[in-house]
């Protein structure tokens, strides 16, 4: 179990007060997981009722876990999910204890009155920096404070930049979850210095990227320039001074960039929105320069650029990404290559012998370029064993990534270090000696554990994984042959003025043409054969690749525009060649398709001694703290600076004393990983200090018990007939009926705050009751679209308006979001207008704009339902906020809803389908010919099952359904006909 530090038990001693509702902020790494399991510890017990509140799974499971270590396992912490029943929800709630529960259940389960309010102890409730006016969260503690107000709130967060987001967004938090004190815990706070002090066993290894790297590195970053100078050059009339590439290194960046343009997004272009897309998209490339291998890397540049010049269906793409046209983009490009492999122009003359065997001047050059005697060699043998399935005109370069090397350093160093400390270790030294190497990704984790699986120690840096990239490189050589196939079938295969000798291949310049070397004489084949003996006699290969047979000794990489610089031209070249090579092709689909663990794998299976241990890990959350407990490690390589985990692990030395930690830092000099490592310090520290000055001047809100509504807000109805029109008072709360599945949205919560009475109930019809007579069918936009696809809003209009006089159909958009008809063009389902439109009328591709096409259809889909169901009224709402203003006026001098008839409406014949029992069966009951929306609960009420109805005769499917229906459905059972 994770001890408690100084800091931590006095921010307990803060907050542990029963009688208070508290705030906690508190900087990541510093253990607030430890905080939140010990104040569950303290109020583990049947007489409280305290419920975690917005909890993932993953936390779920992993405090359930560190609560067990620290004792609380009768029961301990019990999750309720939605497979949980309504009946065993009620039986855990009178048991008391612990309880996590999601936000939707504990608000429905709140409102129907399973769970007694006014017994709960407190909430504890995570990341409040997520809380919003209109989040679940605030409607729960809205809910909570109504019935309770002696239970306590304790919330907390590990997130300041996002509650510095915005206008005054901790007076908004503290005023929706209803809380009077807050506690801010930065790095700097003076208790955390004194327990924690400064730590020094930091070792920060920096290494420069290669040259290839740097040059990538700089174009990718000229390329973000150029894109966000083109974004505010297009967008004069928005603030967008924050949009600069340091705020570009980090993944909330999209989501300010979009929060910037939301309001006008429906007036922006599509080059606007292209735009957009490319700074994602430029700021991943970043991280994978950093991440991924090489080959890795060049095959998602390839992928970018494929995508970019076709869409989806194959044809040419007519918006294209700026920043690929550049010369950024090119230099990008180019070198992305060069790092894999270069390819070389077949020469028609053959090297003389003198160029070949002049090995005074290569020693010379060597000598020059300072190789070492060592180095030739190991070049030469990477000459001498060039693979079979390698095209001759590809000279890999295969370069590996700079920190490999730096981790095979240190592990070198970690061995020395324990070879020289192990005599003077005892067992009752903590800690252990396997090593453990923090990575950012699992991909990262993955490839690096490849590397050290695989890497040669004898080698010099930065070839120790050629072993590795060379079968990276198979792999890829494969992947550019399959995609030249599938290429080449959805294309027609034109050859669109491509060489298709452009390799050459070990069997001579001639093996692509028809025939291959059967055409040649047998003059020319001897000839060759010793020109190829003669070269591979010869000491060493230029940059440790093999002569080709038909190029000479100094043949250098085609520039660009030259030779195979067209993708197209290389993709069927390499396809060409792997295609003679039938056991290169048919072992890559066995090593795909299977795994070998060796012979040897049962003889070395077993428990691995600590020292001879060395686990790759990405990082997580507070979960790496327990790990770091468990593992209990005495060196850690950080692969990727990460200022969490600096922190968790400095948490970690000073709980376990006496334990020496040396910590490995892997950091690339002048990099984006550089840049946003110190960029995230300053901001988390910007962060805290705005928190603390608003803490300083924030006026706090002054919490008023909520009342009911006086006055004339009782007065419901107005009858002319009653003394001309006399205002009649009634007592009865104004309410309105939701379904359950609508507390995703904020709507109910937004109706609650408006003073209505939400009770929720599974509804057939409709997904709000206002009144008796008026049903309301909301949707969204993304929702409509799929609805008008699917024919499902054919299908609720029909019902709504077979059981309600007065049907709505509610369309509502996000707040703050701009709308148009023409955005609707950006959702993937409406760009295919195929089968919408006469064959005369459908507009050629590339003729007409998307958008143009989309918001015809829409339109004239929404007149279509008007014209079919006239007494379905359309509102168009702008937020939830506005719908509730909307609901409450629809109200105004109308009765209320009875939710007992609002359920049985549309289930009259089978009470239990309102509660969603036999939908399942209805909406397969409804696929067969005669059977509709209205007549399928009659069906349901004859038969008692699908088996009877196909056993009935057809007199008798025609009693239940009347002649010609019955006939069709009795045919489409037993003939499988439908006319």
């Amino acid at each position: 179990m994770a001890t408690l530090l100084s800091f931590h038990r006095d921010i307990l001693e803060e907050i542990h007060d029963p009688a208070s509702s508290e705030l906690l902020l508190i900087a990541r790494g510093l253990g607030l997981r430890r905080v939140v399991c010990k104040l569950l510890q303290i109020y583990d017990s049947p007489q409280n009722l305290v419920i975690l509140v917005n909890a993932s799974q993953e936390e779920e499971s992993a405090i359930g876990e560190e609560l067990g270590i620290m004792g609380c396992r009768q029961p301990g912490l019990r999750i309720v999910a939605f497979e949980t029943g309504k009946k065993d929800r009620q039986e855990l709630y009178k048991k008391g204890g612990l309880l996590s529960i999601t936000s939707q259940i504990l608000t429905v389960d709140m409102l129907t009155g399973d769970l007694r309010t006014h017994l709960i102890t407190g909430i504890i409730l995570l990341h409040a920096d997520r809380v919003t006016p209109t989040s679940p969260e605030a409607f729960i503690i809205r809910l909570y404070r109504e019935k309770n107000t002696a239970g306590f709130l304790k919330a907390f967060s590990d997130d300041p930049e996002h509650i510095t987001s915005g206008l005054s967004p901790l007076r908004t938090i503290m005023k929706e979850l209803q809380l009077t004190k807050v506690h801010i815990y930065p790095r700097f706070h003076q208790k955390v210095i004194d327990c924690l002090g400064r730590d020094r066993s930091v070792l920060q290894l920096t290494i420069n990227m290669t040259e290839y790297m740097t040059e990538i590195h700089g174009a990718i970053v000229q390329c973000m320039n150029s894109t966000l100078s083109e974004l505010k050059r297009s967008n004069t009339n928005l603030d967008l001074d924050d949009l600069n590439v340091e705020n570009a290194y980090f993944r909330s960046f999209d989501v300010l960039v979009r929060r910037q343009l939301d309001p006008v997004w429906h007036k922006v272009g599509p080059r606007t929105k292209q735009l957009v897309s490319d700074l994602a998209t430029l700021r991943r490339l970043l991280n994978y320069l950093l991440s991924y291998d090489a080959l890795a890397f060049h095959a998602y540049l390839e992928t970018l650029l494929e995508s970019n010049t076709v869409n989806e269906a194959g044809k040419p793409r007519q918006h294209h990404s700026p920043w690929m046209l550049t010369d950024a983009a090119h230099i990008m490009f180019e070198f992305a290559k060069r790092r894999c492999y270069t390819i070389s122009a077949p020469k028609k003359m053959a090297p003389e012998a003198h160029e070949l065997d002049d090995q005074d001047a290569w020693d010379a050059l060597d000598e020059a370029e300072g190789l070492t005697g060592r180095q030739r060699e190991t070049v030469q043998d990477a000459g001498a064993k060039r693979p079979h399935w390698l095209p001759a005109n590809i000279h890999p370069n295969l370069e590996e990534l700079p920190k490999w090397s730096l981790v095979a350093a240190a592990l070198q160093e970690i061995e020395e270090e324990m070879i020289r400390r192990e005599p003077k270790m005892t067992f009752r030294d903590p800690g252990t000696n396997t090593v453990l190497i923090m990575t950012s990704s699992l991909r990262t984790a993955q490839l690096l554990s490849e590397f050290l699986s695989s890497m040669d120690p004898d080698a010099p840096q930065g070839a120790q994984g050629r072993k590795m990239m060379e079968g990276k490189l198979r792999l890829y050589l494969w992947w550019k042959a399959k995609f030249a196939d599938q290429r080449k079938d959805g294309k027609g295969g034109t050859d669109g003025g491509r060489t298709k000798g452009s390799f050459a291949p070990r069997g001579g310049p001639n093996s692509f043409l028809p025939g291959g070397d059967e055409h040649l004489s047998e003059a020319l084949k001897k000839k060759d054969r010793e020109r190829q003996e003669r070269a591979a006699n010869r000491r060493r290969v230029r940059g440790g690749a093999p002569t080709p047979s038909s190029s000479t000794r100094g043949s250098q990489p085609v520039p660009a525009g030259d030779g195979l610089a067209h993708p197209a031209a290389e993709l069927e070249s390499i396809a060409e060649f792997l295609a003679t090579q039938d056991v290169f092709m048919g072992q890559v689909d066995e090593d795909l398709s299977r795994m070998d663990f060796g012979p040897d794998f049962d003889d070395n299976y077993g428990l691995v001694q600590p020292e001879q241990t060395v686990l790759v890990r990405a990082y997580s959350d507070d979960t790496d703290e327990q790990m770091l407990n468990e593992v209990q490690p005495r060196y850690i390589i950080m692969f990727e600076p990460n200022l969490e985990f600096v922190r968790r692990v400095e948490v970690f030395k000073k709980s376990n004393p006496g334990l020496g930690v040396r910590i490995y830092l892997l950091v690339y000099n002048y990099s984006c990983e550089e840049a946003k490592y110190l960029s995230g310090v300053r901001r988390e520290k910007e962060s805290f200090e705005r928190l603390i000055k608003e803490r300083g001047s924030m006026l706090m809100p002054i919490m008023e018990q909520r009342r009911s509504e006086q006055g004339e807000s009782l007065i419901k109805t107005i009858s002319s007939r009653i003394a001309g029109g006399r205002k009649e008072l009634n007592t009865e709360p104004s309410k309105v009926v939701v379904d359950i599945r609508e507390f995703r949205s904020s709507l109910p919560s937004l109706l609650h705050a408006s003073n209505l009475l939400v009770v929720p109930v599974t509804l057939t019809v409709g997904d709000y009751i206002l009144t008796p007579d008026i049903c309301v069918e909301r949707k969204s936009i993304p929702d409509l679209i799929s609805s008008f696809n699917s024919g499902r809003l054919y299908t609720q209009c029909e019902v709504m308006s077979a059981h309600y006089k007065q049907p709505i159909l509610l369309i509502e958009w996000e707040e703050h979001k701009s709308f148009s008809l023409t955005t609707i063009a950006d959702t993937k389902s409406f760009v295919k207008p195929t089968g919408k439109f006469p064959a005369k009328k459908r507009p050629a591709p590339g003729a007409a704009d998307g958008a143009n096409v989309a918001s015809a259809l829409i339109q004239s889909k929404l007149v279509l339902l008007t014209l079919t169901f006239p007494r379905v009224r359309i509102i168009w709402s702008s937020s939830s906020y506005a719908t509730a203003e909307i609901f409450k006026d629809l109200k105004t001098h109308q009765a209320e809803p009875d939710p007992t008839k609002a359920i049985v409406v549309g289930a009259e014949e089978d009470p239990d389908a309102g509660a969603g029992v036999n939908s399942t069966a209805e909406e397969f009951l409804r696929s067969f010919p005669g059977i509709t929306s209205k007549n399928v609960k009659h069906v349901m009420a004859k038969v008692k099952s699908v088996r009877e109805l196909c056993e009935l005769e057809l007199s008798q499917v025609q009693d239940i359904l009347g002649i010609e229906p019955g006939k069709a459905c009795w045919e489409f059972i037993h003939r499988g006909d439908a006319k």
